[in-house]
């Protein structure tokens, strides 16, 4: 999303984003790609904590005034994909038992 919100295209007309706003999601994405990279127990670990983050960027987004910090603007639609983002992040990180991950990064089946 990151790269996207550098370019015109109609998906993001829903969003408000400026390049801070993509600036900070192409700083995440990048972060969870390292993270994830270094093994299956640090990608869990960043699905926990990005969701984490993404949760309080929800709730503040929904109680604050655009812009964030008074640069990174935001609207509704954004409020609600950083809700989205923050459950399924978490979802998918506390759905592994005990960092177990199918190669090639898909959620497993729990173990027997």
């Amino acid at each position: 999303m990151g790269l996207l919100g550098f370019f015109n295209n109609p998906v993001l007309g829903l969003f408000a984003v400026n390049g801070a706003h993509n600036l900070v999601h192409l700083i995440i994405g990048i972060a969870l790609v390292v993270m994830s990279a270094q093994g299956e127990a640090m990608a869990v670990k960043s699905l926990k904590i990005f969701g984490v983050v993404y949760l309080l960027v929800a709730i503040l987004g929904f109680f604050m005034m655009s812009p964030m910090l008074g640069i990174i603007v935001f609207n509704g639609a954004d409020n609600w994909l950083h809700l989205v983002l923050g459950i399924v992040l978490l979802a998918l990180g506390f759905s592994s038992k005990s960092g177990n991950m199918m190669p090639g990064g898909g959620m497993g089946m729990p173990q027997a």
